[in-house]
């Protein structure tokens, strides 16, 4: 059975003891119910991962003994970004954790005109916290030594006005006839456009094409949201990335 893996994001090196917050815990007491001397993997992002011990374990407090560093590198050869229309609840978080599953490196959601979800700046910031921990998670969970980053959510014609496309930039438009298995392989990157459950306006799909997206269709079948999101970003992975390699 494979060691839990748990994210911090203090620094991390061999013989350090490392103090938990209470949630965390709270998380390897209760739900792990690891107990002194138990082993783990520790990753921060930055640093790689790290074999660790439960040096001492309490009620709401926990500390870990940091051992020999054992991966430094899981990552995806190729730079994939995700720019998601918001769409509701469960929806999103799905997104979220699959594609970080998936090795994108950043997720910008955004806001769109036929978009179902409106948040002021209170919310926006709620519900990036809450996807930072999906994406955390979904690191632990799949071997992922760097949590992709989650941006603040923002009106897509703010997105198109004060950022530019890493590498190759794609929309998914259902209308359109260039498929996306025929684009030429991304050498700088890839970045993602995906709208909400109602999908994009035309007046958003041609902003898009003028801040330099390729519209591009995945087959016959109009797909959910999520559906989109995780089929474009697998196909990436199968035809330029690292899915299915040795």
């Amino acid at each position: 059975m494979s060691l839990p893996r748990l994210f911090n994001p203090d620094p991390l090196e061999p013989g350090r003891l490392l103090e938990l917050g209470s949630e965390q815990a709270r998380y390897i007491g209760r739900v792990l119910r690891l107990r002194a001397g138990a082993g783990l993997r520790v990753f921060n992002g930055e640093h790689g991962e790290f074999d660790a011990a439960v040096e001492r374990i309490g009620k709401d407090s926990a500390v870990l003994r940091i051992g020999a560093c054992v991966r430094t590198a899981t990552e995806p050869a190729l730079s994939l970004n995700l720019v998601q229309g918001i769409s509701r609840g469960e929806r999103m978080d799905f997104v979220v954790q699959k594609a970080t599953e998936l090795g994108v490196a950043q997720i910008t959601p955004v806001l769109t005109e036929y978009g179902v979800v409106r948040l002021d700046a209170g919310r926006a910031e709620k519900r990036r916290l809450h996807w930072q921990k999906v994406a955390i998670s979904a690191c632990e969970q799949s071997g992922r030594i760097r949590v992709p980053a989650i941006g603040t959510p923002i009106p897509l014609k703010n997105f198109f006005g004060a950022n530019e496309a890493v590498g190759l930039g794609v929309v998914l438009d259902p209308a359109a006839t260039e498929p996306f298995t025929r684009l030429a392989p991304p050498a700088a990157g890839l970045t993602l456009l995906i709208g909400p459950e109602g999908g994009l306006s035309p007046a958003e799909l041609e902003d898009a094409t003028l801040a330099g997206f390729a519209r591009v269709a995945l087959g016959p079948r109009i797909l959910r949201t999520e559906t989109a999101a995780v089929a474009a970003l697998a196909i990436a992975q199968a035809f330029w990335g690292d899915l299915g390699a040795a």
